[in-house]
């Protein structure tokens, strides 16, 4: 659905208007909303039966370890793919936990100690050697899928082969596929000519319980890389290509029992899991649910009323659940607010014209209005304003970097640098084009409608193009598809995959991530500089002269004026007081980490 920009002005007003009325509602609940000891002040890992704003950010809410009932989820979008060396977003890398394991994970811990890896399949964490660039593991026994048959080394290696068939398994994180061809050009399993499909070279298995990474070049960031979905083992005769997303074989506690794509998903134990094997996973509900919906706000209501557990996707609720929830001591009470290490940004594709003249880019970065950015995502709520494209979450973040002067202005709009930015790009006048958005999220919507009313103060006139977000891959993910529809903006956010800058930046801007399908480098950019800049940095085993490497990285984005980062996000997200072993985990960026939850009376 089209959105033409004469519509968007009254649109506009009324968020302003909410967001005032948003400030408002925080004044009369308190500037802290304190609840008890639930200020988010201590904790650090302990437990406690307190609620509180914020309270899970630091600490354990009610710790138990009762088993039973049902954990319901509703989500307003069904995942990109339940594959897991295809899903991209990141509440499916959260609740993929309940189904798959991988060598190493994240830690069981809010906060910031839901950064540290720790051993999963594997008995401990690897041994490095050969300078960094070998590293070894090995299983751990009772290892077991949903059938009873055993998780070997190979489940592995396959499934990590899995992801070079890029004509069939196409969609997620390409950082195992660039690390381990090393130069063997390998296709993947369908066309591995080997006799028992494992010829990827630089993976050795010598026997089921032992397998072998050789890295071409030492890689600070490869057990992070390996703490992804992508190194869940799938067992060949269970593989069904580009079908597999419909049912994944289970390696980890719970399986599917149904799945009814955009509707409903049912997850059920799996019973040949064994805990004694399974560090990270408490496994306490008896069955796990998830229903899809498109009213977001319909979602918080009756999350509100206590119908589910948990929003899914944990992007926040929408501006009348915020209004309620923060007149109401109670409902804050059930609620954080964390910043997640996303940025909320503005993409500009340099094939779709006029975009591949950095003056015209230059000209939006100075013509939107951050304020109202920021408003439609719900004010202070929804986060700080974004300066650059590295969040304050990420080593390398250089809080004195603002090059287009965003926060010293207090985000607002630069009209007579945009208005020379035009003239230098060839475009005085201004010029039309389309912004493409996900309908299934109203906050996104109406950043582009914010957008969409600042451009058009200096004569750049913005269509808005809604999709579905399910199908993100194959419109904006698809840079043939982005250059047919004229999407000459992309609103969209991004998260750390794993903790560093090139966690977080490569996929957006390194030209060798540069996808057919299910790309997320939408700007398209290809610099040379900025690839070798990625390749000084992950080789450094240093992280302070990493950090510095990533400041130059940054700086050169900036420069090239890719991106509009119009916040860094906070999420205002509520779970239900009848939910056990709530924390929110920086290693799944600021959301509440899934696999610990429990739910009270469950077994009664």
């Amino acid at each position: 659905m089209t959105i033409p920009s004469s519509r968007a002005t009254r649109r506009l007003a009324a968020g302003i208007a909410v967001a005032a009325l948003l400030a408002g509602a925080a004044a009369c609940s308190g500037d802290n909303g304190r609840n008890k000891d639930g200020d988010g002040s201590g904790g650090g890992g302990g437990g406690s039966k307190d609620g509180g704003f914020n309270a899970a950010n630091s600490k354990i809410l009610n710790p138990s370890t009762e088993a039973g009932g049902t954990l319901k989820f509703i989500s307003t979008q069904d995942a990109d793919f339940w594959d897991p060396q295809r899903g991209y977003y990141g509440f499916m890398w959260d609740f993929a936990r309940f189904y798959t394991r991988q060598l190493v994970t994240y830690a069981p811990k809010p906060g910031k100690g839901g950064q540290e890896i720790v051993p999963d399949l594997a008995t401990e964490r690897a041994k490095v050697t050969n300078g960094g660039k070998t590293y070894t593991y090995t299983l751990r026994d009772d290892l077991f899928y949903e059938d009873g048959s055993k998780i070997t080394s190979q489940d592995i290696k396959y499934g990590i082969e899995r992801i070079f068939a890029t004509d069939v398994i196409n969609g997620g994180p390409p950082y195992l596929m660039q690390i381990l061809d090393s130069g063997q050009k390998y296709k993947g399993p369908y066309k591995d000519k080997a006799k028992d499909k494992l010829g990827l070279k630089s993976v050795q298995t010598p026997d089921e319980k032992t397998i072998v990474f050789n890295l071409p070049e030492p890689n600070s960031d490869f057990e992070g890389i390996l703490a992804l979905p992508t190194s869940t083992p799938v067992p060949p005769k269970q593989d069904k290509g580009a079908k597999y997303t419909l049912r994944p074989f289970s390696s980890g506690p719970y399986k599917f029992k149904t799945y009814d794509p955009g509707k409903k998903l049912v997850l059920e134990r799996n019973t040949a899991w064994k805990k004694s094997s399974d560090p990270v996973r408490a496994a306490l509900p008896d069955e796990v649910t998830v229903d899809f919906t498109t009213n977001a706000d319909d979602a918080d209501a009756k999350l509100l009323d206590g119908t589910y557990h948990l929003n899914l996707t944990q992007r926040g609720v929408q501006q009348a659940a915020r209004v309620k929830i923060l007149r109401d001591a109670d409902l804050k009470a059930n609620t954080d607010d964390p910043l997640t290490g996303f940025i909320r940004y503005v993409a500009m594709p340099q094939s779709v014209e006029p975009f591949d003249n950095v003056h015209c880019r230059r000209a939006v970065i100075y013509a939107s209005d951050k304020t109202t950015l920021l408003a439609s995502r719900g004010g202070k709520y929804g986060g700080d304003i974004g300066i650059n494209m590295l969040p304050p979450t990420i080593s390398g973040h250089d809080a004195s970097s603002d090059p287009y002067g965003m926060r010293a202005g207090g985000g607002k709009p630069q009209l007579d640098k945009a208005r020379d930015e035009l003239k230098q790009c060839g475009k005085p006048g201004g010029f039309k084009t389309k912004v493409a958005v996900r309908q299934n999220e109203p906050a996104e919507v109406a950043s582009a409608e914010a957008l969409q009313d600042a451009l058009g103060k200096v004569g750049i006139t913005v269509d808005i193009d809604k999709f579905d977000g399910a199908q993100g891959n194959a419109v904006i993910g698809s840079p043939n598809n982005v250059q047919k529809q004229g999407y000459g903006l992309i609103i969209y956010g991004w998260g750390a995959d794993f903790n560093s800058g090139a966690g977080f930046l490569q996929p957006l801007v390194d030209s060798r991530f540069l996808l057919d399908s299910g790309n997320n480098n939408y700007t398209e950019v290809k610099d040379k500089k900025i690839d070798a800049l990625f390749d000084k940095a992950i080789a450094e085993s240093d992280p302070a002269k990493a950090a510095e490497t990533y400041k130059e990285l940054n700086q050169r984005v900036s420069d090239l004026a890719l991106y509009v980062p119009f916040v860094y996000d906070k999420t205002l997200n509520y779970r239900s007081p009848e939910l056990t072993n709530v924390y929110t985990s920086e290693g799944f960026n600021g959301k509440v980490d899934f696999v610990s939850l429990g739910v009270k009376g469950g077994d009664k």
